[in-house]
Formats: C-alpha cells, structure tokens, sequence
C-alpha cells in the first residue's frame, strides 16, 4: 500500500470516513463521485487564483489539498494509488499548469482510480518542477494538520508549509 493512502486511510479511520477494504475495489456511487468533483474543483480553483496571485505558499497548499482528495477518493474506493505518468513538461506558461490541472480534475468526473492517480501524479510532479517543494513533506504535514483537527487540537489553518519549499 502507498505510503499516503495509508495516511489518507488512518485519516478516514480516525475521522469516521467510509471507505472500502483496502484492495476490495468497489465502484463510488455517482452522488459520491459528485461531490467528490466538487471538492475537486473548488480546491482547483483555489490553486488556480494563488497561481494568478503568484503565492508559492498558497500553490502548494492546494496542490497538496488536490491530491489529498484524490487519494480520499481511492481510499474510499478500497484501491491503491496506480503507477501513472504525469505529462507536464515546464515551458514556462503557468497556462499549462492551469490546463494540465483543468484537463486532469475534469477526468476525475470518471469516479476511476486511474484518474484520481493521474491527479494524484500531476500534484506530485508539479509540487518539485513548478513549485520547487518537497511533496512528501508537505503531504505528511498537511495530514498531520488533518488529524489534529479532528481530535480538537489543531487550529482552522493550514500548517506552516515553508518548510517544505526548498531553498
């Protein structure tokens, strides 16, 4: 099992979220693949108006919140994160990131694992390549942050993720 899906499946223990036994792979019903997509992209549009603001902080929370998501909703599915290549190549056009993230959040509308992931490998490629961050710092910090939300000791902001940005 992939090491964020565990997190992301420690999460949905602690907090209550049901989620299918891992590697049982059951289909999410089209009301939850709905909300899902909606959560999806309102954490895009999010991304996409700190990538217009140009807040590196603010990029990486919600390229780390997209593929927190996207691993909730294999979670969910009982699957494991699945080995996909993410295409995006820096050319300089933060247009293409905007697209790449569009094309792949839109994808999700599917409900399928393999695209979750390809979300999942995108977050992944863009938070070293465009951002310039550690992506497994984040992620952990992010859960960490998750977790102590629901035991009524973190505070309603994200964590410091400067952290993560390296130098």
């Amino acid at each position: 099992m992939h090491k964020h899906l565990q997190l992301v499946r420690e999460f949905h223990q602690q907090y209550g979220v049901a989620q299918a036994e891992f590697s049982e792979s059951v289909h999410l019903a089209d009301m939850d693949v709905v909300r899902r997509q909606a959560l999806l992209l309102a954490c895009g549009s999010e991304t996409c108006n700190a990538i217009a603001e140009g807040d590196l902080l603010k990029i990486l929370a919600g390229l780390i919140d997209l593929a927190y998501n996207a691993v909730a909703a294999i979670a969910c599915r009982g699957d494991d994160i699945a080995s996909v290549s993410a295409n995006w190549r820096q050319d300089g056009s933060v247009l293409t990131v905007v697209r790449q993230l569009s094309d792949k959040i839109n994808a999700c509308t599917s409900g399928e694992t393999v695209h979750y992931s390809g979300l999942y490998a995108l977050c992944e490629q863009l938070t070293r390549g465009f951002v310039n961050a550690d992506f497994d710092q984040a992620f952990r910090l992010v859960h960490q942050h998750l977790i102590g939300q629901t035991s009524g000791s973190g505070s309603a902001h994200l964590p410091d993720l400067s952290v993560a940005l390296y130098e």
